[in-house]
């Protein structure tokens, strides 16, 4: 049996800006079985995430977990940031108590700036091919995916000046909304101001290391396997 570590509601209600329209999603990590992870099977468990719905739930293997969070996932980091847990485990416990080894100045700079500007582009894109007529949903969730551009962004720029993560927006939420608003609106204007945000993010000089503490992150995953072996069922 997989043992979960730790699952926490992410996404728009993490951030503070859920509307009556979003779902609440959440995201965990797990353990797989210490037979599944030494058999045949083990490339594919190791690299396995488990989704549900009704609530939306996302489940990470801890190998994939870490490799993502390693990279600078801006999804899958949040979730050792939050300020509260569905479940909490000793061994979720371990996992955020090395969160500042996943990170560094190359993974934030690539992950959460190159994936704004990827979401941004596809909003414009997306903005050009509805030039023809474009839908009051369209619209919906073209003003979501700009306000989320723009967040990704200014997360990235607190990460790379403090090394703290911030998780809860709703502070500028109105800015961001309008942000979002602008989006579905004046894709062009907003494009400038996504273009003035990222060279602010840009221009920080970052406190992270440059590159990740790959050391001390294998350390707690292997901590976490033995763990498991040491508390398995002696057979009889």
């Amino acid at each position: 049996m997989s043992t979960t570590l730790l699952t926490g509601v992410v996404g728009s209600t993490a951030y503070g800006l859920a509307t009556t329209s979003s779902d609440e999603d959440r995201l965990g990590v797990y353990l797989a079985d210490t037979a599944d992870v030494l058999g045949l099977r083990a490339p594919a468990v190791l690299t396995g995430s488990r989704v549900s719905t009704a609530p939306d739930v996302t489940m990470h293997e801890l190998y994939k977990f870490a490799t993502l969070a390693l990279k600078g996932n801006p999804t899958v980091s949040e979730l050792l940031w939050l300020d509260d847990y569905v479940v909490e485990t000793d061994g979720g416990r371990a996992l955020i108590g090395i969160r500042d080894a996943f990170l560094s100045t190359r993974a934030v700079r690539s992950s959460y700036g190159g994936y704004a500007v990827q979401q941004s582009r596809k909003l414009l894109s997306r903005h050009e091919a509805g030039r023809g007529g474009f839908s009051s949903d369209v619209a919906r969730r073209t003003a979501k995916h700009g306000r989320h551009c723009l967040r990704l962004l200014r997360q990235a720029r607190g990460l790379l000046t403090t090394g703290t993560l911030t998780i809860d927006m709703s502070d500028q939420r109105e800015e961001l909304f309008a942000a979002g608003d602008l989006a579905a609106r004046d894709p062009r204007a907003f494009a400038e101001l996504f273009e003035k945000e990222f060279a602010a993010m840009d221009a920080v000089t970052s406190v992270l290391p440059e590159a990740p503490d790959v050391a001390r992150v294998e350390a707690v995953v292997v901590e976490l396997r033995l763990g498991a072996i040491r508390d398995a069922p002696t057979p009889r």
